[in-house]
């Protein structure tokens, strides 16, 4: 039973210290020239379905939950937005080339499709983030007209 308590302890203070690491905030308070939203004629409701479901992890500027102050879920967080701001930053779209614009837009035409993005350990806490049928097919028919225009 002592050999619990001393178990039980040590794992509390590795909670505790870790707590005291910080990490990286995604956070701008500016829109750069180059975003997705001031480049492209973007109607409104898929302006604000990309807000809610693409923005955090695929731009300069992440609205964070309050549960991102609790390690290692900050470190969670931390990653998975590195790793969606270097497929995708929707604040350096014009900074792309058109070739590479039309390939990420075929791209997210076909993870919408498959119901890749947004991933699912976003939506199981941002159910609002989720695309409905017809949120979807508004928004890839869309995107199929942008990169048709490219």
């Amino acid at each position: 039973m002592k050999i619990v308590k001393i178990i039980a302890i040590i794992l509390l203070v590795a909670f505790v210290g870790i707590q005291f690491i910080p990490t990286t905030r995604n956070q701008s308070d500016t829109v750069p020239s180059t975003d997705f939203m001031l480049v492209n004629n973007v109607p409104e409701t898929i302006q604000k379905k990309l807000q809610v479901s693409c923005y955090d992890c695929h731009s300069n500027n992440t609205q964070y939950p309050w549960y991102n102050k609790i390690q290692p879920v900050a470190w969670f967080l931390e990653d998975h937005i590195k790793e969606g701001k270097a497929e995708l930053n929707f604040n350096e779209w014009d900074s792309l080339s058109s070739r590479r614009k039309a390939s990420k837009l075929r791209s997210i035409i076909k993870q919408i499709e498959n119901d890749e993005m947004p991933l699912d350990s976003y939506t199981l806490i941002h159910s609002e983030a989720t695309f409905t049928e017809a949120e979807a097919e508004e928004l890839i028919n869309f995107i199929t007209q942008l990169k048709d225009s490219l």
